[in-house]
């Protein structure tokens, strides 16, 4: 007996539709390592028909009042909310996440988010009007931009396409967002709710792989291009788009340094810390991977981490016991299994190290001591469930260590000592410190680094402030 497998479809101008050519791909469920559905294969002819859809529609939702577009969101967020368990239930199938974290973890933030853009709508700033030079008033005027190119990633399929069409819509621009070739499930559904909710063509979803989402970018229509993603995506990104000058929008990797020192709460530091580097796999540009400790408690620390880790479940994702599902691929299985096996013989593998079973893409919580400032997998990005673990000696190698790699997004510090705290703070390369804990975001505060980890904000007022232009209106006061 077989089972007919899901048929999903691009979302363009209003309307399902399969790729033009009929091309399509497979979708795999991670947690099985089984095709449940297929999603169409785009091509350069269903770009330029999302494009034209998005510029057709622009002139119209430009022109809405801001209280329109939060009336629309408001309506899109309670419409997340009435069907969440189809969402959570999408986006488990799309990533094998736990089904009870994804309901609680994610989509409510999620909700929050959509509804804080709906407020955002209605309170653009800028400098008030005034008389700067005899005779001239001078006005500012914020705009959208036009239509935006979106590229969303796998490892947060749904928060991610929050965050890249809430500000956007809620600044009066068009998307035709594209979601990733692995998890484009939960995108389609959304695309399904937001139907019945914005005109056609404010909100579109083109479906396809690394070659869809250059021809979107590279595409002449866009004013704008946005992409969460990998350091080498992004510098294609960016390269692509200057050819015409575009807009660009960047969040890639991370290499989140961790700093304990010694008067931390241990018991405290390495509870927090497994849940932020174990959590979604690991697979989080932010996440707790980079831990440098006080050499006065380090191997305490390692310990308990090392014992944090043993207690730490992954499985299926109806178990309620579990922190996290599997990888998202096996080219993902591959890279994290492969940083592993190239460890150095200096370092120590304190516990995992291996995968989890031969069904599904699972990855065994893990700990790795004993490393240097250049090793592999201190310089570049794991994107598994592996933390690593560094002594230093003092504040200036601790910042020294914590800065030493090409990524810049997200840190934290544990420590008693309030100046401390805020030296480091002062001093950490990255666009996010957290102290005393790591990981939580806020939809009022910015999401973005530095470095090799892009530029632009995601979240708060300077999120949506980057979907719009700023244009100075002179006028004589003579007539």
């Amino acid at each position: 007996m077989t089972t007919e497998l899901r048929r999903l479809r691009n979302y363009i101008g209003g309307e399902f539709k399969d790729a033009a050519d009929g091309r399509t791909t497979d979708v795999v469920n991670p947690a099985t390592g089984e095709v449940y559905a297929t999603a169409p294969l785009s091509g350069q002819a269903d770009v330029d028909a999302a494009m034209a859809a998005a510029a057709a529609a622009f002139p119209g939702w430009r022109d809405t009042t801001p209280s329109e577009r939060q009336k629309a969101l408001l309506k899109i967020a309670d419409a997340f909310e009435a069907r969440a368990d189809e969402l959570v239930a999408a986006e488990s199938e799309n990533t094998g996440k736990p089904l009870g974290l994804t309901a609680s973890e994610e989509l409510p933030p999620m909700v929050d988010q959509i509804r804080f853009f709906a407020g955002a709508a209605r309170l653009l700033e800028g400098r008030s009007a005034g008389e700067y030079m005899d005779g001239m008033t001078s006005i500012i005027r914020r705009e959208p931009v036009g239509v935006c190119a979106q590229v969303a990633p796998w490892n947060y399929p749904m928060m991610m396409a929050v965050w890249k069409f809430a500000p956007a819509i809620a600044a009066g621009n068009t998307v035709v967002l594209k979601p990733s070739d692995t998890t484009p499930a939960s995108t389609v559904l959304m695309a399904e709710i937001i139907d019945s909710v914005l005109p056609k063509g404010v909100f579109n979803v083109v479906c396809g792989d690394r070659e869809t989402g250059k021809a979107m970018v590279e595409h002449s229509t866009p004013a704008m291009a946005s992409i969460t993603g990998s350091v080498r995506a992004g510098m294609q990104v960016a390269e692509s788009a200057s050819k015409d000058v575009k807009r660009v929008h960047l969040e890639l990797g991370g290499k989140a340094p961790v700093v304990v020192f010694e008067d931390a709460d241990i018991a405290k530091a390495v509870e927090d810390i497994a849940v932020a580097g174990y959590f979604n796999a690991g697979q989080d540009c932010t996440a707790a991977t980079r831990v440098l400790v006080h050499e006065s408690i380090h191997d305490e620390f390692v310990a308990a981490l090392a014992k944090a880790a043993a207690d730490t479940k992954t499985g299926q994702p109806d178990d309620e016991d579990v922190l996290y599902g599997p990888l998202n691929n096996p080219n993902q299985l591959s890279q994290v299994a492969g940083f592993i096996d190239r460890l150095p013989a200096h370092a120590k593998v304190e516990a995992g190290g291996h995968r989890v079973g031969d069904k599904g893409y699972f990855f065994a919580p893990t700990v790795v001591s004993g490393l240097k400032q250049d090793d592999e997998i201190i310089q570049n990005e794991v994107f598994g469930p592996v933390i690593t673990v560094q002594s230093f000696t003092d504040e200036a190698q601790a910042v020294e260590y914590a800065n030493g790699v090409e990524f810049a997004l997200a840190s934290s510090v544990w420590t008693k000592d309030h100046g401390r705290a805020m030296r480091m703070s002062k001093k950490l390369d990255f666009g996010c410190v957290w102290i005393n804990t790591h990981i939580p975001l806020v939809a009022e505060m910015p999401h973005g680094g530095f470095k090799k980890s892009g530029y632009g904000k995601d979240l708060s007022a300077y999120g949506f402030e980057d979907y719009t232009r700023i244009k100075h209106v002179m006028t004589s006061l003579d007539g």
